[in-house]
């Protein structure tokens, strides 16, 4: 049986000779690791491996072996090895072709690197799921296209179904966190404005966030939560099942038969969400507002009335569609990206209520931009 794996070294001017014997086997490799990273090539420009002693070695003394000498080329210092035996000499050229030389850099890459590298896999992973969506908005758009020129091919019992679960079962929660929101607005508005005794225009300010920003802001955000997270886990779960292959068997489109009746269904219930948040907002902002400001409820709903108009509604009303749209698609896209693993659904509903919320978010910025430049 070879001894215990061992080394060291000889000085001889500005080189130094590092002799290496015993066996350089994964068995010791604990205490070979001790030894190499203890190696210090102190004032030596060049450090020659005598590997004549060693009697076994295998791919992790090998690997140990070209670590070593890595490091010192790292640190400036030439490095050679000498004295390899016949039957080691393969597997030292088979572990240095594949990157055994490389190994301690590629422990610690460059910072800067390392980020610049994230940077442009994201950048890239990012365009690729763009143009990917892009190219299931187009699907979804002739499959729609086809629907229309075939009334049968449309399913109102699927669309009834997803509007009483998207629509009817979401106003509850929609209608209180809009009523909480309106009391949170007027009471940071009106303690605000009181400093400067313009407390007066909170009915202004409540009226105006809620109709044309807040309220359809904070339900396209709350029914991505609920329905656009749905949505991916229902076709996730029917894709692990095997269900959506079963469809594909027997003639049926998985996208006409699921996606489409849960888009036009979103698309119908957002916009009737909308106008109930807008309501209980602006009711929640009133409450506040007749507590705060010490009015009548018939002195808020007056001053309501001549600081809002009829296009700061529409200007709400307009974006609910959209934005139903944006949540449907990309909850259904999620969905029919799962694998066959239960982890896969997890990750794709997150990855879809992400989404949907950051599209939400960019489609609201635009549509501010876009009607300040139309000085609507």
């Amino acid at each position: 049986m070879a001894a215990e794996g061992w080394m060291r070294t000889e000085s001889g001017g500005s080189a130094l000779t590092v002799l290496a014997g015993g066996a350089w086997t994964v068995a010791g490799s604990a205490s070979l690791n001790e030894i190499v990273d203890s190696l210090k090539p102190g004032a030596a420009r060049r450090v020659v491996f005598d590997l004549s002693q060693i009697d076994r070695l295998d791919s992790a003394g090998a690997w140990l072996l070209f670590k070593t000498a890595a490091r010192l080329r790292d640190e400036g210092i030439e490095t050679d090895f000498t004295g390899v035996a016949e039957r080691h000499g393969p597997l030292l050229q088979i572990v240095e072709d594949r990157g055994g030389a490389k190994a301690v850099r590629d422990e610690r890459p460059n910072a800067l690197i390392a980020l610049l590298d994230r940077t442009g896999r994201g950048a890239v992973g990012a365009a690729t799921k763009g143009l990917e969506l892009l190219n299931f908005v187009g699907m979804v758009t002739l499959v729609f296209l086809r629907a229309l020129t075939s009334p049968g091919r449309f399913r109102p019992k699927a669309l009834v179904t997803q509007i009483e679960q998207t629509g009817l079962n979401a106003l509850p929660i929609v209608g209180l966190l809009s009523f909480l929101v309106g009391v949170v607005l007027a009471y940071l508005m009106s303690d605000q404005l009181r400093q400067f005794g313009a407390e007066v225009f909170t009915v202004n300010l409540v009226g105006l966030s809620m109709l044309r920003e807040v309220a359809v802001l904070i339900t396209a955000i709350m029914i991505a939560g609920r329905s656009g997270s749905a949505f991916t886990a229902q076709i996730g779960t029917m894709k692990v099942n095997e269900e959506i292959d079963a469809m594909g068997t027997l003639g049926l489109d998985p996208v006409e038969v699921l996606v489409l009746p849960r888009i036009i269904a979103l698309m119908i219930t957002l916009p009737v969400l909308t106008f109930f948040a807008d309501i209980m907002g602006v009711l929640g902002g009133g409450v506040m507002t007749v507590l705060a400001l010490d009015l009548t409820p018939t002195q808020f709903v007056t001053a309501l009335k001549n600081a809002i108009e009829l296009n700061d509604f529409l200007v709400g009303m307009v974006k609910a569609p959209v934005h139903a749209y944006i949540i449907a698609v990309v909850g259904c896209y999620e969905g029919l990206k799962v694998q066959r693993t239960a982890e896969s659904v997890g990750r794709q509903t997150t990855t879809s209520v992400v989404e949907s919320i950051f599209l939400v978010i960019v489609a609201t910025a635009l549509f501010s931009i876009l009607f300040s430049a139309l000085g609507i």
